[in-house]
């Protein structure tokens, strides 16, 4: 079973060593990603990393920490169904479900139950009762958009509550994006007036998600009058595969959000808002960064994002039990041209662009980050700092309960009012002050 890993995907149970250097073993026999190097390579990445690390690999940690390495940047393509159905029940019209109880199913909001391998969609409510002895909990089943829920028996849990636009009552066109590696498709729902927006905001989904997890956020922009991208990108399942099939952790995904810019640009906007889940908010980070657009980002709307990248790989190597050395020496292996060979990256992971809780007062766009103080997969503490080290640009917004991602989920007025409050005060039109008039 594979270890947990920070994403929209409800996680598996943790691994101990024993079990996840196991499965190290078995994923670099059965010829994931590229061949593994020679006994000289061996030796060249031991002289890189420092020789204290060398001592690990006699042991055979190096496989474990190759395989912690390597689920970082690998897309999964198969979610594991962590989660129990055991009845749905029926009253009338108004159907109910009782689930196993979990950290993610007893909490009170609207979630997604995806079960059939993800052919089958459930809008799951709030709460009817709740057994600890029994472990069980009943919740509403609000809406079934596919699958028959009735013979279900396993399934996953997630925050992206509507399959489309459509059933979150939006109206939208389907358009494609022309990126890097292929066409992207995106969704476009117009502005919610008559009048053309010229600022357009643009959704980037997390690691593990897909465009519908910005669904939840579209019809909060729009009741601002602004159009909406909601986009896909390399690797993601929807958009084409980068030739090495990786993450990039934001620093090659950015691009495409690039041209996403480019491609609202042409459709008639002047600027435009990123909004990042997760993964997407850092991404959104390295476009507001990097891109020669950079000037054209108004502002930035962050939802849970990953501002420090080895703060969550040190997080998630403790959930699974990997010493502290083991995943060290798998960031390591991330962020070394020599590791190409064992991660399958095209390129190293650049960590100090990507860190920005080093690099808050670098930010110069406005941003907003709503981030849950019990989130479990990326920890909130770097939100709260980025925000204390640079409160001229930054916004922390503290939510209680939501997990990772699901602040909407668990209060959505708090969040849309939240968001909608300091959007609009972002949107004010920027006015040229001559200075003899600032005083006044």
């Amino acid at each position: 079973m594979p270890a947990k890993i920070v994403g929209d995907a409800a996680p598996s149970r943790p691994l101990s060593p024993r079990a996840a250097l196991a499965a190290g073993l078995r994923a670099s026999d059965s010829g994931e990603g590229r061949r593994g190097p020679s006994g000289p390579a061996w030796a060249a990445i031991g002289a890189a990393v420092g020789g204290g690390v060398a001592a690990l690999l006699a042991a055979g940690s190096s496989a474990l920490a190759v395989y912690f390495a390597r689920r970082i940047i690998t897309p999964v393509r198969i979610r594991v169904e962590d989660q129990e159905v055991l009845a749905v029940l029926r009253d009338g019209v108004q159907r109910s479900v009782i689930l196993a109880a979990t950290p993610d199913t007893t909490v009170d909001g609207v979630f997604s139950l995806m079960f059939d391998g993800g052919r089958g969609h459930a809008r799951i409510g709030r709460i009817l009762s709740y057994s600890p002895g029994e472990r069980t909990v009943q919740r509403v089943v609000e809406e079934v958009y596919s699958g028959t829920l009735e013979t279900a028996r396993r399934g996953w849990w997630s925050g992206a509550v509507y399959p489309g636009p459509a059933e979150a009552g939006l109206s939208y066109e389907d358009v494609t994006i022309a990126v890097e590696v292929g066409p992207a498709p995106a969704w476009l729902v117009p502005a919610g007036t008559e009048a053309s927006s010229d600022v357009w905001a643009i959704m980037v989904h997390g690691r593990g998600a897909t465009r519908t997890e910005g669904i939840r956020a579209a019809r909060t922009v729009r009741s601002l009058g602004l159009p909406s991208l909601l986009i896909s990108y390399r690797n993601d399942g929807v958009a084409p595969s980068a030739p090495d099939g990786r993450y990039g952790l934001g620093g090659t995904e950015w691009r495409d959000v690039e041209a996403a810019v480019e491609y609202a640009l042409g459709r008639g906007a002047r600027e435009v808002v990123l909004l990042g889940w997760s993964m997407g908010g850092a991404i959104c980070l390295q476009t507001a960064d990097l891109s020669r657009y950079r000037h054209l980002i108004r502002a930035l709307v962050l939802d849970a994002p990953v501002l420090d990248w080895v703060n969550v790989l040190a997080h998630h190597a403790r959930l699974n039990g990997i010493p502290y050395a083991v995943g060290r020496y798998g960031q390591l292996m991330l962020g070394h041209a020599l590791g190409r060979r064992l991660t399958g990256l095209a390129a190293p992971v650049d960590f100090k662009a990507l860190d920005w809780e080093a690099r808050a007062v670098e930010l110069r766009t406005p941003t907003l980050i709503v981030h849950s103080v019990d989130d479990d997969y990326v920890p909130y503490g770097p939100s709260a700092s980025v925000a204390a080290k640079n409160p001229e640009m930054v916004t922390f917004e503290p939510f209680h309960g939501a997990r990772h991602t699901k602040e909407w989920n668990v209060d959505p007025e708090k969040w849309e009012r939240v968001v909608s409050a300091w959007l609009r005060r972002q949107l004010v039109p920027r006015q040229l002050v001559a200075p003899n008039d600032r005083d006044d």
